[in-house]
C-alpha cells in the first residue's frame, strides 16, 4: 500500500509513466492546451516579457526559462513574437528549458532548430535544482497540476483521512501526517487534493534565481473547493477519479491525471520566501493586460480578413469567460535583486 502522492507521481513520471514518452496535444492527442489553441497565447506572453524589459525590471540579457515545455511550441511562439515586436532583443536574450526526459529534450531541440536555425541557442537543464541564474523570466504552463498530491477526506466524526492505493484501489485511512493535518487546518480543507510539494519547488526557485519574474497558468482557483477535482484525461474524455466502475489499472500510465491547483497556497509559498509582489488573476484578465487584443489589431492591419477572423476565433477560445478564460488562472510573481 502506498500514499496516493506516490501513486500519482509514478503514474506520470516513473519508468514508462505517462510523461516519460512524447504525447501529442490538440485534436489528435489526449488533451487541449492554451498553446495548441492559438500562437497568440505565446504572443501575449512575449509582449509581457518585452514590457518587463522596457520598464527596466529585467535586463536585455535575461534568460527566458520554460519549465516543462512539452514539444517546445510555446517557447517557439514566444520567440517568434519577440522577433516580430522587438527583433533586436534576440541578440541579447538567452533561452533555456527545464525538462527531465531526454527524449523530450531531443524533440524540443529539434523543433527550435527547425523553427529558427542557428539564430536561437537553447540550453537544457534536467531539473530546476540545476539552474542558477542572476536574471530570468520563468514560464510554467500547466505544471502544478502535475505535481504529486495527496487526497484527503473528513469523516462525519470530523476525522481527517488520507488516501492510499493498493492494487489500483483507493482507500482512505486516518491521517497521521502532521504536516498534512496542519495544512488542512490552515486552509480549511476538508476534502480534496493537497499538493505539499509546491513548497520545495518554490523554495528552490527563490534560492537559485537572484532576480526573476515568474508566470504560471493552470486549472484551479484561489481557494480550495472542498471537493475532489482529480480527474483522468484519455483522448478528450474526462473521468473523475471516483467515477463508478473506473478501471484505474487500465488507465494507469496510459492517460493523463490531474487536479485543480490551489493558488492561494502556491502564492503563500512565494510570500514565505519574502516575496510580496504576487498577483493572482484569471487567464482572461492576464492575457488582456499583457496585450493580446493589441496583437490582434496588428494582425488585422497586415493580413486578409479571413485570416484575422480565424485567429480572432482562436483567441476568443482563450478568453471565453465560461471556458479557458476563467477556468485557467495565473500567478505572476516578481523577485527584486535585493530580496534574499
Amino acid at each position: 500500500m502506498k500514499k496516493f502522492s506516490q501513486y500519482f507521481n509514478e503514474w506520470l513520471y516513473a519508468n514508462e509513466g505517462y510523461y516519460s514518452n512524447y504525447k501529442q496535444i490538440g485534436k489528435d492527442g489526449d488533451f487541449y492546451t492554451a498553446v495548441s489553441t492559438s500562437s497568440f497565447f505565446g504572443g501575449a506572453i512575449a509582449k509581457k516579457i518585452i514590457q518587463s524589459i522596457k520598464s527596466g525590471f529585467l535586463p536585455k540579457d535575461t534568460t527566458i526559462v520554460e519549465i516543462g515545455a512539452h514539444h517546445g511550441y510555446l517557447l517557439a511562439d514566444v520567440i517568434q513574437f519577440i522577433y516580430t515586436l522587438e527583433p533586436k532583443l534576440l541578440d541579447t536574450l538567452n533561452f533555456a528549458i527545464v525538462e527531465r526526459f531526454k527524449n523530450l529534450q531531443e524533440q524540443q531541440t529539434k523543433y527550435i532548430k527547425e523553427s529558427f536555425g542557428d539564430v536561437i541557442s537553447l540550453k537544457h537543464y534536467d531539473d530546476i535544482t540545476d539552474v542558477k541564474l542572476d536574471n530570468a523570466f520563468i514560464l510554467a504552463n500547466e505544471i502544478f497540476d502535475a505535481f504529486a498530491c495527496e487526497l484527503v477526506y473528513t469523516t462525519k466524526d470530523d476525522v481527517l483521512q488520507q488516501a492510499f492505493v493498493e492494487n489500483h484501489k483507493i482507500k482512505f485511512i486516518d491521517c497521521i501526517d502532521n504536516d498534512l493535518i496542519n495544512h488542512c487546518k490552515k486552509y480549511n480543507i476538508t476534502k480534496g487534493e493537497v499538493g505539499l510539494s509546491y513548497k520545495e519547488f518554490v523554495d528552490t526557485l527563490c534560492n537559485n534565481f537572484k532576480h526573476f519574474e515568474f508566470l504560471t497558468f493552470d486549472y484551479g482557483d484561489r481557494y480550495p473547493r472542498n471537493d475532489f477535482s482529480a480527474r483522468i484525461y484519455e483522448k478528450h474524455e474526462v473521468f473523475p477519479i471516483f467515477e463508478d466502475d473506473l478501471d484505474l489499472e487500465k488507465l494507469y500510465k496510459n492517460s493523463d491525471i490531474t487536479y485543480d491547483v490551489h493558488f492561494n497556497y502556491l502564492g503563500d509559498c512565494f510570500k514565505d520566501n519574502g516575496l510580496d509582489d504576487v498577483v493572482f488573476n484569471t487567464q482572461l484578465k492576464s492575457l488582456v493586460e499583457f496585450g493580446i487584443i493589441e496583437l490582434l489589431e496588428i494582425l488585422k492591419a497586415n493580413v486578409l480578413e479571413s485570416t484575422y477572423l480565424r485567429e480572432t476565433q482562436n483567441v476568443k477560445t482563450l478568453l471565453e469567460p465560461t471556458g479557458m478564460g476563467d477556468r485557467f488562472k495565473t500567478l505572476n510573481v516578481r523577485k527584486n535583486m535585493d530580496k534574499n
